[in-house]
């Protein structure tokens, strides 16, 4: 049984060499295999044991950390695969940092190389040089002969490879640094265990399945659960540069994709699309992601033919919950019941349970005797702050969600996105979700404001579909379009209609930085004031009421 990362990927190739591991669609813009290449378990293996050993010969092993940052690129699986093959830990980078943030992530833990592409050497090289000891910058596309050797020596850990540390991660905090999750070769396997085992509509099949995935390299969806998975049962993982609303389509017809992953601002961006001939002309049996609403999941699976599955993980958990059980429950955002060893609590704020429909935020652990078996095994350099996330030996996911009384689970906001409004908590994601259908809009983000008389206010963030006007006509045609999908307290008291919303290399929305520090985003001239529309509504709703009423009922 396999206690590595590597070792898992070499039993499939040495098993069969002939199947399709890696595969890249055509595409002119990525600036890498532009027409397209597809590489075999054979061929894989004897490109990563090549490195491998030019690693080894250069004295790197056991207790060496080596940043990567290669965006996409083939070369980023043929490393971090070599990497695990001699136990150094990779850390891996988003190639979007800014040198700054560059140099944190290298520095923090005490990188012994770097590896990068062309196009961010230069970026890199000026992250480093800002560094007390800077570490070597090597293009993965150019590569010597022979590594520069590590300043330290590897060590002797004497701990089992399955327990040593196969990837630091970084996740994409709002405030303050970015904490780094340290994954350990066990959590990495059970990650792909967990995904290759769902059942119901997640079924894969052993070398035929081909998983298509326009997400970025550096997280954990792609280097844990997704590597994890097929080279659990020797199938093709399918990477494209980003997602692309033109070229999805052709890609999963192109590459012959049997399963793909989306983000929830996905689903509804293709929906707006000219339907197609092609619509239907795929081979994939599903799809895997979370947050799509259920009006556009609708609309998507009877245009495409293919179910969304709805699931729920953490780059903390490894592990993750998917709605993928016969029959599925449709009701929004949910996302499935634990499988083992998962197991869920749902608590107030002082970690008591709360009753079955009721919100309250989502604490897993592991049954048995070790709640934190396949879990990260820690924040980097950060004890206490592991040690508060697992209080009461439960990790605090910081995700609000409630139970039903059958045990599914369904979403409903990071806690952090919770806007409270007169002593109302209102999810941010459900205003997202209302909006995001309306055909004017292409992104969304909502969040709380200052209010004078009800101590937070909903502020939503849009941008406009091309030709869609930037005006208070259209602010109040998108509050009259919400009218009967969302309670008037819940509607937008304020609307800014922006170019563009700031994003992470993994598509989070980051709604830090839509305004400036210290500004009120109630001031910016971008910015529309539907107060008094959202007054006038609950006023003629207090009148329709009124009119409907029989005649002697108390008012």
């Amino acid at each position: 049984m396999s206690e590595t990362v590597y070792q898992q990927f070499r039993e499939s190739a040495e098993k069969n060499p002939q199947l399709a591991f890696l595969c890249y669609p055509a595409s002119a813009t990525r600036g890498y295999c532009a027409e397209g290449i597809e590489f075999s378990y054979g061929e894989a293996l004897q490109r990563v044991d090549a490195l491998a050993g030019t690693y080894r010969r250069a004295g790197y092993g056991a207790g060496h950390r080596i940043a990567l940052s290669a965006g996409n690129y083939p070369e980023h699986f043929w490393h971090l695969l070599a990497l695990n093959s001699i136990g150094a830990c990779v850390v891996t980078l988003n190639e979007s940092y800014l040198p700054d943030e560059m140099a944190y992530g290298i520095g923090f833990p005490n990188c012994s190389l770097v590896l990068t592409a062309t196009p961010w050497l230069a970026k890199v090289r000026q992250a480093v040089s800002t560094l007390a000891s800077p570490p070597p910058v090597i293009d993965v596309a150019e590569l010597p002969n022979d590594f520069p050797p590590p300043s330290v020596a590897a060590v002797e850990i004497p701990a089992a490879p399955s327990d040593r540390a196969a990837l630091i991660i970084y996740t994409s905090g709002t405030t303050g640094r970015p904490k780094g999750c340290v994954i350990s070769n066990t959590s990495c396997l059970a990650a792909g265990e967990c995904y290759t085992g769902a059942g119901g509509l997640i079924t894969f099949h052993q070398g035929t399945d081909r998983l298509y995935i326009p997400l970025p390299a550096f997280h954990m969806n792609v280097s844990v659960y997704t590597l994890n998975s097929i080279t659990r049962l020797g199938n093709c993982m399918i990477m494209q540069d980003r997602f692309s609303v033109s070229r999805w389509l052709h890609d999963l017809i192109e590459t012959r994709a049997t399963c793909f992953h989306y983000l929830g601002i996905i689903p509804p961006l293709l929906i707006k699309t000219a339907p197609t001939k092609d619509d239907k002309r795929h081979n994939a049996r599903f799809g895997s992601g979370a947050g799509v609403d259920p009006l556009v999941r609708t609309v998507f699976e009877e245009r495409y033919g293919v179910p969304l599955v709805e699931a729920w993980g953490m780059t903390e958990t490894s592990r993750s919950i998917q709605n993928s059980t016969l029959p599925r429950c449709l009701d929004l955002r949910a996302f499935g019941r634990p499988r083992p060893p998962l197991e869920v609590r749902v608590v107030d704020d002082n970690d008591n349970p709360v009753p079955s429909n009721m919100p309250g935020e989502l604490l897993v652990r592991a049954s048995g005797r070790d709640p934190r078996m396949g879990f990260f095994s820690g924040y980097l350099n950060m004890p206490e702050e592991t040690e508060h996330a697992w209080r009461g030996g439960w990790f605090h996911t910081g995700d609000v969600v409630r139970q039903r009384d059958d045990g599914i689970l369904c979403f409903v906001d990071r806690r952090k996105n919770i806007i409270r409004r007169s002593g109302e908590n209102i999810a941010a994601a459900e205003i997202e979700e209302a909006l995001l259908v309306l055909p004017g809009v292409k992104g969304v983000a909502a969040l709380a404001v200052e209010d004078e008389l009800h101590d937070e206010e909903v502020m939503a963030c849009i941008v406009l579909m091309p030709g869609v006007a930037c005006s208070q006509t259209t602010a109040e045609q998108l509050l009259a379009d919400l009218r009967g999908k969302l309670g008037i307290s819940k509607m937008p008291a304020w609307i800014a209609f922006v170019d563009e919303l700031p994003i992470t290399g993994t598509q989070k929305i980051q709604k830090g930085l839509i305004f400036a520090a210290g500004q009120d985003p109630r001031t910016d001239p971008r910015t529309f004031d539907l107060r008094q529309v959202k007054r006038n509504m609950r006023v003629a709703d207090i009148a329709d009421a009124q009119a409907q009423a029989p005649v002697g009922s108390p008012q």
